[in-house]
């Protein structure tokens, strides 16, 4: 892989579950990433607004502000973010980049560390962001199953 293009990326982390805030932030770090985390949306959506990241890593459920909120209150911001998804929820809720406005989905699992590592250097080697389709949003079902 081509070297990255941005110099001493930053990366936004936003997780209400600190153990996964801390692991993931040792992980991006150990290859050199600027690392900054948030534990709740709205906290995520006060650092986005104050400096500037090259990517962001949500998780899907969180309390007062989901990651779907999130993404679209970032989208709004900044359309061309650079935004990936965290959820261990991926196929029971649907969520999908069509659906959530990330650029890439990924489930919390065993092979996580190496999908989120891999996706994070694709996302910063992308020449121009990409934008996502249009968020659909989510169904009742989706949203129900979100909030238990």
């Amino acid at each position: 892989m081509k070297p990255c293009p941005v110099a001493n990326p930053n990366i936004l982390l936003v997780d209400d579950n600190r153990d996964g805030l801390i692991v993931r932030r040792s992980l991006l770090e150990e290859v050199g990433y600027h690392v900054q985390i948030a534990t709740n949306g709205e906290e995520g959506l006060k650092l986005f607004e104050t400096f500037p990241f090259d990517v962001v890593v949500t998780d899907f459920r969180m309390p007062r502000m989901d990651g779907g909120e999130f993404i679209k209150r970032i989208r709004q911001l900044k359309p061309n973010a650079r935004i990936i998804l965290l959820s261990g929820f991926v196929d029971p809720l649907g969520l999908n980049e069509e659906v959530t406005g990330a650029d890439v989905v990924l489930a919390k699992s065993a092979h996580e560390p190496v999908h989120l590592l891999s996706w994070v250097k694709r996302l910063l080697n992308r020449a121009t962001p990409r934008k996502p389709p249009a968020r659909q949003g989510l169904t009742a079902a989706q949203k129900r199953t979100a909030a238990q």
